[in-house]
């Protein structure tokens, strides 16, 4: 009897040691949490840097090949308080002319050309010999004389392009030869901003004959190519050096991302060919 007394006695626990056994159970909890918490916070942190790197890598790569492909001495950069912003106008096509209307002769409404590989689309203006921005963004978009006019038809068979409007045919000349007989055709301008809102937004389809550039409240809400870009006073990404009668145009990319405290910058540089 005596020894189903102790046996009573001798089972369950405690409060001592349950105490002790909540303590420690409570200590590999938190530990465990804060293991856990930390191994989130690390790979939530990675995926925002490596979000970020994608979406720059992206943004400066199709910059660096649209600049490449821009019509030579159309490029202009500018900056207010907030944003900077590079424009240029892709080449749609291109390729030589034999015959075209240039000054001093008589404006013909037609021109013999060899056809560019992409073919010539109406809807595009024919481009001869441009030496400054000017001679793009300033040009009349119902001009009959100049560097930059439109184009009725194309008859592939005669390489034979007609001048005019939609509607009729108009006799037109350009205002001075190319050393190449080189043609560009094109259709619109593209901007790329860096705004101080952190922003990389791409602008097209907007109108081109603008003679002062246009800022983006004037080019719509454009696409987001990035997020992260640090800009400002003395850290504007971009740097352009017009070309010369020896060197090409440079475009120099510096664009400057931050995430997560992490910063990391781009340095690019990106030649345009100056041979119009």
């Amino acid at each position: 009897m005596s020894g189903l007394r102790q046996l009573g006695k001798s089972a369950g626990f405690t409060l001592v040691e349950m105490v002790m056994v909540i303590i420690i159970l409570g200590i590999l909890v938190l530990g465990v949490s804060s293991f856990v918490i930390l191994g989130t916070r690390i790979f939530v942190e990675s995926t925002s840097v490596d979000q970020v790197l994608s979406q720059s890598r992206f943004a400066v790569e199709r910059m660096t090949r649209e600049i490449r492909n821009a019509v030579p001495n159309s490029l202009r950069v500018s900056n207010t308080a907030t944003v900077q912003c590079i424009e240029f106008v892709p080449i749609q096509s291109s390729a030589s002319y034999i015959d075209l209307p240039i000054a001093p002769e008589a404006a013909s409404k037609t021109g013999i050309i060899i056809t560019p590989a992409m073919g010539i689309n109406t809807a595009h203006r024919m481009l001869v010999y441009p030496l400054t921005p000017a001679h793009i963004y300033s040009a009349s978009s119902t001009a009959t004389e100049g560097r930059l006019l439109r184009i009725k038809e194309y008859d592939a068979a005669t390489n034979t392009v007609t001048f005019g409007s939609a509607t009729q045919e108009l006799a037109m000349r350009f205002s001075e030869a190319s050393p190449k007989n080189r043609f560009f055709m094109i259709h619109d301008a593209v901007s790329y901003c860096f705004a101080s809102n952190g922003e990389v937004r791409r602008y097209s389809g907007y109108n081109m004959f603008n003679t002062t550039q246009p800022t983006p409240a004037k080019m719509g809400d454009g696409v987001l190519m990035a997020e992260g870009v640090v800009t400002g006073t003395g850290t504007w990404p971009i740097s352009y050096t017009p070309g010369s009668l020896t060197n090409n145009a440079v475009v120099q990319l510096t664009p400057k991302f931050m995430v997560n405290g992490q910063e990391f910058q781009y340095q690019h540089q990106v030649q345009v060919v100056n041979v119009p």
